[in-house]
């Protein structure tokens, strides 16, 4: 049998639904409040807190086409994808799960039955691996299926450990883990290697296709192994391997999507050989780009979006090589939406976003290389030997995106090498510091939590009489607080609101009758429970029941803001495009601060109109409305939901009229008018491709506008005016200052060229050569830069250091004529000149500048030089 990889998720999708499994949607490739992975990487990933037990689904069978990437931290293949069959950094994984509903013997059924029945595999072709001892999972594949025992094998614990084995999977050092058993498929005595657990394993005749985990232990940190309560399944079939099978290829490159996108790039970079390894780095590399930026990753410095960049340039230095003239890589996102936009339509939706966002991040490359060249072309200047160090070929690889086959294309021009081992040993140290940043070694049988619930009632109530039902002091539970002990309070019903969704803790008092028992500097949540963080006033008790108030003047302040930051969240994506996606906020009392996604600076234009948009909402004076249904209808009724953030089955969405909906547990104003005013205090960017708004509400903003006016009027005072004519005035300094400095210039340039005229005097001969070597007093740069240029005129044949030192900087430059660079080089001279003096610098054979912080030791520099210049005369 044939499939399209379409049909073939299809097929996975509607076998398992007729086996009672509900089809759950891909979850974004940003885990879901997971601080643990760099990306979603498996299935199981949106799944992982039923398996703890820590949320539950309204149902017990699941199935899914999950997208995932491996690209970075510890399941980064990067530099393999395109130079292997089945390496990729975007892949689908197809996956049944079962949530303590059927065990082992239904998923090694039901698995059987799709690949013999459904896609009809022979049978003769498959084998199986179980763990070491899983003696039921062999008796079930032996016997149930009929399996020849020849095709079971078992894999033990070949890792140093015990339970450490390929066969034996662990959600982390402790936590749900179990036994696996794996599908290998059989592509014939043609292809060379051997069987799993053999030593030919690593071949490609028996490659692995399906995995099916068999959670039901959880382990300890001491590493005891407790029997789950209810035993789960989690499996995982890539889509690429399973797909290339049926469509009687080698290779996942082979098979039809990839084909459609190799072809799409030969297209673009006029490549005439398909076969070409580029073409499926940049096949590959387009789906991961376009589906990170869809879940609203941008390229950036840090994190997720540095993975992102170092994938795009990865392609772009690829098309590069095939010969791409110009950016091309973002023309590929229209192949790749007609490919499969039909399983992920957000690929059309999102089409213009992603290939704004490649085609920016491509010009900003080039860019890059050209930094990156300049960068080479100074360092090469004060190299002293004939090999470019390993730390340098790294730095320019790791910080300027500059390509390590780019700089070893330069040093063959200048008769160089570089020095790999130095250069692979820094990659090496970069790896280790990556996997280590990403290993969280989270205990998920530590974790400080709390078994209590707390019913929030602060939507509407601000004081309420609650009960102690639990109190934490350093981490542990204690059964009262003493006068002057800091502690966590947590209550059965709070009307406090718990910090969460960028929306600071409230503050405020527990009382009795007595007066105040304990002063609440802060609210947190401890799983389902609101702690009450600060200190006790006097002996507090579990079991006391006490007042409840928060600081309402506080609270009024948080409302206000934090609905105003829904409103700006709505304009920002109505004036600047749907791709602007929150990345973060900060709702406190006394302002609001929003971060969200975009490729370039807010321009003054479109920040009025956003304001003057927010503005007009509070205006209409919008009743806010507040519903609870389920996370699909909400998203239904156009709900804003956040990329990486984890929502129960049912949800509070919060709506402003037409304008603003949102999915929001927080506390807000009644109607927009409440906000009163609202005003932009900044904006910038705090990474690549993420920006910041800081705004201020109400009172706040009547106090920020007229601090404004204030230094408007100063300003205006000071240069004579009033605040209307303010920019004139202004503009008529500018050009008075700018015209001074001209002035001052040119006389600064006459000053040089009278002391030009006097430095001839000093010139020495040199086997027929003029040398000039000179201090000069308080000239800078530019001044030193005429001189010279007047001096090499004049003098003809001629080698020249000058330098000047001003405010404990030195400046040096020095100047050859055509005829001398072959055996003076100004670059190198002024490099070596620099390094005596604590600097560097360097530039081209005839003429070149550095900076130095040495001023006691220029003159004995200066007189070094002559011998300097001698030798190579």
């Amino acid at each position: 049998m044939s499939m399209t990889s379409a049909a073939v998720r299809q097929a996975f999708l509607d076998f398992f639904a007729s086996k009672g499994h509900s089809i759950v949607s891909s979850s974004s490739l940003i885990p879901g409040n997971d601080a643990t992975l760099l990306f979603t990487n498996a299935g199981m990933v949106q799944f992982k807190d039923v398996f703890l037990g820590q949320d539950q689904r309204n149902y017990t069978r699941a199935v899914s086409s999950q997208r995932c990437v491996r690209a970075g931290g510890k399941h980064n293949d990067l530099e393999n994808v395109g130079y292997t069959a089945r390496h990729h950094t975007f892949f689908e994984m197809l996956g049944n799960f079962s949530f303590g509903d059927y065990f082992k013997q239904d998923a090694i059924r039901y698995a059987w039955e799709f690949l013999t029945e459904v896609v009809q595999l022979p049978k003769s072709k498959l084998l199986v691996t179980i763990y070491a001892t899983d003696d039921e999972a062999y008796d079930l594949w032996l016997n149930d299926i009929g399996v020849p025992a020849e095709r079971i094998i078992r894999i033990g614990d070949n890792k140093g450990a015990p339970y450490a084995s390929d066969n034996f999977w662990a959600m982390g050092d402790t936590g749900p883990c179990g036994p696996c058993t794996e599908i290998f498929y059989d592509h014939g005595e043609d292809i060379w290697g051997g069987p799993p657990g053999s030593p030919e394993e690593d071949g490609d005749r028996f490659i692995e296709i399906w995995n099916i985990v068999f959670m039901q232990f959880n382990r300890l940190a001491s590493g005891e192994m407790q029997p789950l309560p209810k035993p789960s399944v989690d499996t995982g079939m890539g889509l690429e391997r399973i797909s290339a099978i049926l469509q009687h290829v080698h290779s996942n490159y082979e098979t039809d999507t990839f084909v459609s996108l190799i072809n799409a790039a030969a297209a673009v970079t006029g490549a005439s050989d398909l076969s070409d390894k580029s073409l499926r780095v940049i096949a590959d590399h387009i789906r991961s780009c376009a589906f990170l930026i869809i879940d609203g990753v941008m390229p950036s410095n840090e994190g997720r979006g540095y993975v992102l960049r170092r994938i795009i340039r990865r392609a772009v230095r690829h098309g590069n090589k095939l010969g791409a003239k110009g950016a091309f890589f973002y023309k590929l996102v229209a192949a790749l939406a007609a490919q499969m936009g039909e399983a992920y339509p957000e690929l059309l939706t999102k089409q213009a976003i992603i290939e704004k966002a490649l085609r920016l991040e491509e010009e900003q490359f080039g860019k890059t290389l050209e930094r990156g060249l300049q960068i080479l072309d100074d360092e090469l200047a004060a190299l002293t030997s004939s090999e470019i160090p390993g730390s340098l070929v790294f730095k320019l690889y790791d910080t300027y995106g500059f390509p390590v086959d780019l700089t070893n294309d330069v040093a063959r021009e200048r008769n160089l090498t570089i020095d790999q081992a130095g250069f692979d040993s820094a990659m090496a140290e970069q790896r280790k510091r990556a996997q280590q940043a990403s290993n969280f070694g989270v205990d998920y049988n530590q974790q400080v939590s709390s078994n209590q619930q707390t019913e929030f009632t602060g939507y509407t109530a601000e004081a309420g009489s609650a009960l102690v039902v639990e109190i934490l002091k350093d981490g542990q539970s204690v059964s009262q607080l003493d006068a002057g002990d800091s502690g966590l309070v947590i209550l059965d019903s709070s009307p406090f609101y718990a910090e969460s969704g960028g929306q600071v803790g409230d503050t405020g008092t527990l009382d009795n009758s007595t007066g105040v028992l304990f002063s609440v500097q802060d609210t947190v949540k401890i799983g389902k429970a609101f702690a009450h963080q600060g200190k006790a006033e006097q002996p507090l008790q579990v079991g006391m029941r006490l007042d409840a108030k928060i600081d309402t003047a506080r609270r009024d302040a948080i409302r206000k803001n934090h609905s105003a930051t829904h409103l700006l969240h709505a304009a920002l994506r109505q004036v600047l495009g749907e791709h602007v996606t929150q990345k973060g906020s900060l709702v406190g009392p006394e302002r609001l601060r929003f971060d969200f996604s975009h490729f370039e600076g807010v321009k003054a234009a479109e920040l009025q109109q956003i304001e003057q948009l927010v503005n007009q909402q509070i205006q209409l004076n919008l009743a806010l409305q507040t519903r609870i249904m389920s996370i699909d209808d909400a998203k239904t009724a156009g709900a804003m939901a956040l990329f990486g953030e984890k929502y129960d089955e049912e949800v509070r969405v919060l709506s402003m009229g037409d304008f603003s909906i949102e999915l929001c547990g927080g506390t807000h104003v009644n109607r927009t008018g409440d906000i009163g005013v609202f005003k932009i205090v900044s904006e910038g960017g705090i990474a690549s491709g993420v920006r910041r708004i800081e705004a201020v509400c109400a009172a706040a903003a009547i106090s920020y506008i007229q601090q404004l006016e204030a230094q408007a009027q100063q300003a205006a005072a000071l240069l004579k005016g009033d605040t209307f004519s303010l920019t004139e005035r202004v503009q008529q300094s500018l050009d008075r200052a700018k015209s001074l400095e001209k002035e001052i210039e040119q006389l600064k340039g006459k000053l040089a060229s009278y002391a030009g005229a006097s430095l001839t005097d000093n010139v020495q001969q040199l086997n027929g050569v003029q040398v000039l070597i000179q201090q000069l007093p308080d000239t800078d740069g530019k001044a030193l830069r005429t001189l010279l240029d007047e001096l090499k005129n004049k003098l003809g044949s001629t080698v020249i250091l000058l330098a000047s030192s001003q405010e404990g900087k030195v400046s040096l430059i020095a100047g050859v004529s055509a005829d001398l660079t072959a055996k003076v080089h100004a670059g190198q001279l002024v490099a070596w000149a620099a390094n005596q003096l604590g600097g560097k610098g360097g530039g081209r054979p005839d003429m070149a500048q550095a900076g130095a912080t040495d001023v006691e030791n220029l003159p004995k520099v200066l007189e070094l030089a002559f011998s300097y210049i001698k030798e190579r005369l």
